[in-house]
């Protein structure tokens, strides 16, 4: 009997996340079968493919976050082949691109795929709130990525990630292929071709509506179960090969994805000039110059700068406030416009979204929801009595809200606190 006949996915029909992390978490693979209520929507996850595939500029690139290819060649250039919303949904995208590609196959990767979309970040954060119960928060948050296409196997081929993964399938049929072990001895991470592997491997077929989970230590590659499209979403959670590079990196800027490449890094969030990385060979003495090349010598003064603690304090607390309001999903979607608030109108906490405050320097306070951050004026104290108003089960009016605030607090900074709170989608208008 073969390895892949050997083994096997567990199958279960129920799903609680105390049973998943007693009997599978950091373990072995296992396939929920039929999860209700999913964490996905596939009319919020084309919605979120729509806004993360605008190509602003003549050029049309595919965006930094998204990776397009067909017939395993990646294309630089969207060239009309990302979703739109005159497509409608998948199955308008999917009809558009077989004619488009006289069948050709193609994948259709997004990396931070949450960001895109306020509804479907909310549903999948309170899908995990249940698992950072059980395990605690990731310290770098976990990571959404969509998978489409007809692709005949994921382009990067058989590889081990740093992350525990959950795929979510959606639509269509996909198989994930597993090793438990590397199986192959040659000093390269990935595998394009694996037929020669497919003795030692076993595999596991997802379909819509169905959750299968892997461990970070399992090498695999998707694979399609069929030639039709397929469409899933993977959620991964860092378990294995962490580096404090990521932390320095959210402590520095704000990193946007889509500055994340060429002339967007870390070279130029920390204004580092440009400058020749080279320098002198040793002297006559045989020594080099005490002096670095000024491109090194740059990073390290800017490093440096930063490093005093007036500049980190700061940007601890406000790495550290969006990284406990996000729900453990980095970076946030964009806030919504901010609209005005009369006195009648009524408002409620949303359910999970939690409002922390720390004070700015000498003139306000940080105030985050969601991933999301705003400076006021207002003091702890008028802070404190906002909240407390707004914490019971009722909806609250605006003008009951103001009336909890001392005497002297400018009641404009008040109203536009709360503007701000319902733009990041922690407070609700009720009609």
């Amino acid at each position: 009997m073969s390895t892949s006949e050997a083994v096997a996915v567990t199958v279960e029909t129920e799903f609680d996340w105390t049973t998943f992390v007693e009997r599978y978490w950091d373990r072995s693979p296992v396939l929920f079968r039929g999860l209700s209520p999913a964490p996905f929507e596939v009319s919020e996850v084309f919605r979120a493919a729509v806004h993360a595939g605008s190509c602003p500029g003549p050029e049309e690139r595919v965006p930094p976050h998204a990776q397009l290819t067909v017939e395993r060649v990646q294309r630089d250039l969207a060239d009309g082949l990302l979703p739109t919303a005159d497509d409608g949904g998948f199955d308008g995208y999917d009809t558009r691109l077989a004619a488009r590609l006289d069948g050709s196959r193609y994948a259709l990767v997004v990396n931070d795929f949450h960001a895109f979309d306020a509804a479907l970040w909310s549903r999948e954060r309170a899908f995990y709130a249940g698992l950072w119960e059980a395990v605690g928060l990731p310290v770098t948050g976990a990571i959404t990525t969509l998978f489409h296409g007809t692709y005949e196997h994921s382009p990067v081929g058989v590889h081990k990630d740093r992350f525990a993964t959950f795929m979510f399938g959606l639509r269509g049929r996909k198989r994930m292929r597993f090793w438990p072990r590397r199986p192959w001895d040659e000093a390269v991470s990935t595998k394009v071709d694996y037929t020669g592997y497919l003795p030692g491997s076993f595999s596991a077929d997802v379909g819509p509506g169905d959750l299968l989970y892997w461990p970070a230590d399992y090498y695999h590659v998707g694979e399609s179960a069929t030639s039709s499209p397929a469409t899933s979403v993977n959620v991964g959670v860092p378990r294995d090969e962490h580096h404090a590079g990521y932390e320095v990196e959210a402590l520095i800027a704000d990193l946007d994805p889509a500055r994340l490449t060429g002339r967007g890094s870390l070279d130029t969030l920390l204004h580092v000039p440009e400058a020749e990385v080279g320098a002198p060979g040793p002297g006559p003495d045989g020594l080099l110059s005490p002096v670095l090349p000024e491109a090194l010598g740059g990073a390290v003064r800017a490093l440096a700068a930063f490093a005093r603690p007036e500049r980190t304090g700061p940007r601890v607390t406000t790495v550290s406030q969006r990284h406990w309001t996000c729900g453990g999903f980095a970076p946030a979607p964009a806030a919504a416009a901010p609209r005005p608030l009369a006195d009648a109108d009524r408002l409620r906490t949303v359910p999970g979204a939690r409002v922390l405050w720390a004070p700015d320097g000498d003139d306000g306070t940080l105030c985050t929801a969601n991933g999301l951050q705003t400076h006021t004026s207002l003091g702890p104290d008028a802070l404190t009595a906002v909240t407390g108003a707004l914490a019971g089960p009722d909806p609250v009016r605006v003008a009951d809200v103001l009336s909890h605030v001392q005497p002297g607090t400018r009641r404009d900074d008040v109203r536009a606190l709360l503007e701000a709170l319902e733009s990041f989608r922690a407070l609700r208008r009720e009609p």
